[in-house]
């Protein structure tokens, strides 16, 4: 193999392994978010239902990107929250982790709720853009199949956003603070620039020995 092919196949195999970590990340974390929205009354009903749509297109990325790996016959690379940009924005918002994230303490806070839909908000917005970007790059462009998962991604990626800029909208609320809006920017340039790196040098990194859907929640 020559080293742009090489290169090809070790940026698509780091790259889809961040992906499917970020995308059963994203499914897994909005299970937290409907139970939020629920608990919140029946005035939420179409928030609820726009949310649980949100919940299955990320289940539905994670399922697509699997299937990819499995068609390469090999496991994603091990990859842990520090290349989660929603873990990272939970954490530099609310100082916990997305498992210490307290449901109850957020639906009985205005201002903690209002946090957590922009942050969500940010996070797909940036999805968005990156994906554009993505689909712009030759490597990707080379694996037809990588290449449409990330179309499926980029047509549904509006509706991951806009039900929470529209549920600020009609509550009144800011759209972003320059502090959220400043996480959300150097959160995706270490992701970019140092974690992605880091991870396609690192030729002894581990590969998952189970899917994450399949691995027990302790």
């Amino acid at each position: 193999m020559d080293l742009s092919a090489a290169f090809r196949d070790r940026y698509l195999d780091v790259l889809a392994s961040i992906y499917i970590y970020n995308e059963h990340r994203g499914y897994t974390s909005l299970d937290r978010v409907i139970e939020a929205v629920w608990q919140r009354g029946p005035g939420e009903d179409a928030f609820l239902a726009e949310v649980i749509s949100h919940r299955a297109d990320e289940h539905k990325h994670y399922v697509m990107f699997r299937r990819w790996f499995q068609r390469q016959g090999r496991m994603p690379l091990r990859v842990d929250h520090s290349c989660g940009h929603i873990d990272r924005f939970v954490q530099w918002i609310f100082r916990c982790s997305i498992e210490e994230l307290d449901t109850a303490e957020t639906v009985a806070s205005a201002e903690h709720f209002e946090q957590l839909c922009r942050v969500i908000m940010l996070t797909e917005q940036r999805g968005l853009r990156q994906v554009e970007v993505l689909l712009r790059d030759r490597h990707v462009q080379s694996d037809r199949a990588l290449t449409r998962i990330f179309e499926v991604v980029h047509r549904d990626e509006p509706d991951h956003f806009l039900p929470y800029q529209r549920w600020l909208e009609r509550n009144g609320r800011v759209q972003a603070s320059w502090n959220e809006r400043a996480a959300d920017w150097w959160i995706h340039k270490v992701l970019m620039l140092v974690r992605l790196p880091a991870l396609f040098l690192n030729r002894s990194a581990p590969r998952l020995k189970h899917w994450p859907d399949e691995i027990p929640v302790h």
